[in-house]
């Protein structure tokens, strides 16, 4: 009965989720930059205007003015706000040759996606982000010059959670994995079998697992943040303290699971090998090792599915601001952690976190499923 009712909570949990973040699972979401870019554009005088032909292609709700070439249409951002959205400029168009305010020098071609926030005419007839696409339309088509245009790129894209997510899960796996694949080794095939102490390591491996991640968050605010501080231009939390972090908080996974695949190994190879002249070291390097890789690769899958949901431990480690371009000595959010600060304000994004909840539940059923084929394979072997 009670697995019955969790079960329920599960899908009721999984259909908000769904329902509050599909509806922004674009690629724009995946490649675009959280932080919106404000144009501040002006274009004084032209002599190129009018004469523009509507698109064949243009979407027939989409407004279009035949003097600038310019396709508005009204549209909603991700925070369900009205704005007109710029969907085509064509490219004769003098909104193509606009000048940057902030430097005169720099030639700033309106493009598709912008959203207009106010445009104050020749005549100092303004049209503000709460005017219809529509009005818009007419006052461009009456008016030959701008003197002030503010447009705003979207925003609220992830691809630098996605980056920061991908690098520390890279680094982490670096220091990790050859760290963990050979500590496995050693204390599986060349340790003492009957030593106390050997034995307590083993056991302490295993409790380590169930630590809390937090708990890895402090170590890594305390430990590894001082570290990198000294070692490289990096104040307060960075990448290579949370790769730090997150290699040692899946250690004893990739440790016990290494492990788990050696002794899966049947010693009838080991025998073999040493039958036909190998040495210890010769067998398990070359027999031993090699049988139990399908073993090792789950180690690794279950690694990276622990990471790429980690939100704890980096909240601490690595910080949670919201980064679009990357540096290594910075702090950064990753996947998780995003979801974290878009919930921390005092109006949580709701869609934005549902909808990244669902990549990182997509990207971990992904994983489910390599680790399941890949035991089948390994439960395979002879």
């Amino acid at each position: 009965m009670m697995s019955l009712v969790g079960v329920m909570v599960l899908a009721l949990i999984m259909g908000f989720i769904i329902n509050r973040g599909v509806g922004l699972l674009t690629w724009d979401l995946l490649i675009g930059d959280y932080h919106p870019t404000t144009y501040n554009l002006s274009l004084p005088t032209t002599e190129s205007l009018g004469g523009f032909a509507r698109p064949n292609d243009l979407d027939e709700s989409a407004f279009f003015s035949q003097m600038w070439g310019l396709g508005l249409m009204d549209d909603v951002d991700f925070e369900g706000k009205a704005v007109v959205r710029v969907i085509y400029v064509d490219a004769q168009s003098p909104l193509q040759m606009m000048r940057d305010k902030n430097n005169l020098e720099r030639v700033v071609g309106l493009f598709p996606g912008l959203a207009l926030e106010k445009v104050i005419f020749s005549d100092l007839t303004i049209g503000l982000s709460r005017t219809k696409a529509e009005n818009f339309i007419i006052l461009f088509d009456t008016h030959e010059g701008i003197n002030d245009l503010l447009a705003v790129s979207s925003g609220n894209g992830i691809r630098g959670a996605i980056i920061t997510t991908g690098l520390l899960i890279g680094f982490a796996l670096m220091i990790a994995l050859p760290i963990g694949i050979f500590s496995a080794v050693y204390l599986h095939e060349f340790a003492p079998k009957n030593n106390a102490f050997i034995h307590t390591m083993r056991k302490m491996i295993d409790t380590l697992s169930g630590v809390p991640s937090i708990v890895y968050g402090l170590m890594g605010a305390a430990v590894f943040i001082p570290f990198t501080s000294r070692i490289s231009k990096a104040e307060g939390g960075n990448l290579f303290s949370g790769a730090l972090t997150l290699a040692v908080m899946v250690l004893p996974i990739i440790i016990s699971a290494t492990i788990d695949a050696l002794r899966a190994v049947p010693d009838d190879y080991r025998k073999a090998s040493l039958a036909l002249g190998a040495n210890h070291t010769q067998t398990t390097f070359r027999i031993v090792i090699k049988s139990a890789v399908p073993g090792i690769m789950s180690a690794v899958l279950l690694s990276v599915g622990r990471m790429i949901g980690e939100s704890a431990a980096l909240i601490y480690a690595v910080g949670t601001a919201i980064k679009d371009h990357i540096i290594l000595t910075e702090k950064s959010a990753s996947l998780a952690v995003f979801i974290w600060s878009v919930m921390a304000g005092e109006v949580p994004n709701f869609e934005l976190a549902c909808s990244v909840a669902i990549i990182i539940m997509m990207v971990v059923l992904f994983i489910n499923v390599l680790i399941k084929l890949v035991a089948r394979r390994f439960a395979l072997l002879p």
